[in-house]
């Protein structure tokens, strides 16, 4: 786990890059901005009250006196920040609404992102994954081709390193769907200094069961490769065939794959969420994530049973994708 991280922060450091808290008062946040501050490897913005914010640090034991502390109801540039969302949102917000919901946290902060005042946003320490990741779809929007943001987890364990999706967002992904993630993921993959060879996963290799749940992935790969026909991807897959060679020439003895997949698409947010909890609590995985992938700039969502060092983790992380 260690050395994955000294990859990341390889990657930002000298960046100075900003990373916003919007959950300035949480105990955790202000522990982990003060480390990161620290460390010189992110720039924190709190959101909140100054006098707020710093009195909780104080209380908590910790120094911001580094990080950027914004307050919604005392911030120089509001204007600007109500003018832009209502050209953002396109007749969906009035000036009078925009400036009712970017006193919240969350779309405040994530305001800073597209304004370009910051470079990514972890939240999700007192907040859902809904109340994280709307603003980020409503504002910051997904990249050109993708329709739909979706999640990873990067498993670790020792020197191995493998990328699970989707594990946190779309429910029943389509073709389509399923398609953007597997680009969507090889990108992460990359981040993480993984070369990246891309399996979609099934309980069927190369047509060896028929049903509308194969065709879908064999038609999701299809799709994945007339976008990037440059990356290794392969399926339909089920995981052995993917991932043991043996039974990869067997199974599948032209596929480019040839049992070395490191890269995982699941069929269902279903299959994924089991997946990825079986590898982490029976194979003894570090399950780093959920990583949000597919927007415009990085947000990310924090679990709310979350410590100080997984905070720290995701800055980390995040920062690291805005370097992309």
């Amino acid at each position: 786990m260690s050395n994955l991280f000294d990859t990341l922060k390889a990657k930002i450091d000298g960046k100075g890059k900003k990373i916003v808290f919007p959950e300035a008062l949480d105990e955790r946040i202000l522990t982990a901005a003060s480390q990161l501050e620290a460390d010189g490897l992110v720039k924190p913005v709190l959101v909140g009250n100054k006098e707020k914010v710093e009195q909780k640090a104080a209380e908590v034991g910790v120094d911001v006196s580094g990080a950027e502390i914004l307050d919604p109801a005392n911030y120089d540039e509001f204007d600007e920040m109500v003018a832009s969302f209502v050209e953002r949102r396109k007749g969906k917000a009035t000036e009078e609404k925009a400036r009712e919901v970017l006193q919240v946290a969350n779309y405040f902060g994530t305001m800073l992102v597209y304004m370009g005042k910051a470079d990514g946003l972890v939240s999700g320490a007192a907040h859902s994954t809904a109340d994280t990741v709307r603003p980020a779809l409503q504002i910051i929007k997904t990249k050109p081709g993708i329709k739909k943001t979706s999640g990873v987890f990067v498993m670790v364990r020792e020197e191995e390193k493998y990328v699970f999706a989707d594990c946190a967002i779309n429910i029943n992904p389509d073709s389509q769907d399923l398609a953007e993630i597997a680009l969507a993921s090889a990108e992460t993959a990359a981040l993480f200094d993984i070369d990246p060879k891309v399996a979609m996963l099934s309980f069927s290799t190369k047509g060896s069961a028929q049903s509308p749940e194969t065709e879908k992935v064999s038609e999701a790969l299809k799709l994945a490769k007339e976008q990037n026909n440059d990356l290794v991807i392969d399926g339909e897959f089920q995981f052995d065939a993917a991932f043991v060679p043996s039974v990869a020439e067997k199974k599948a003895p032209d596929s480019p794959l040839k049992g070395e997949a490191n890269t995982f698409i699941f069929p269902s947010l279903e299959a994924g969420n089991i997946g990825y909890k079986i590898a982490q609590r029976l194979g003894n995985f570090d399950a780093v994530g959920p990583v949000l992938q597919g927007l415009n700039q990085p947000v990310n969502d924090l679990s709310r049973g979350c410590n100080a060092d997984d905070v720290y983790k995701l800055a980390i992380i995040t920062a690291a994708q805005s370097v992309q």
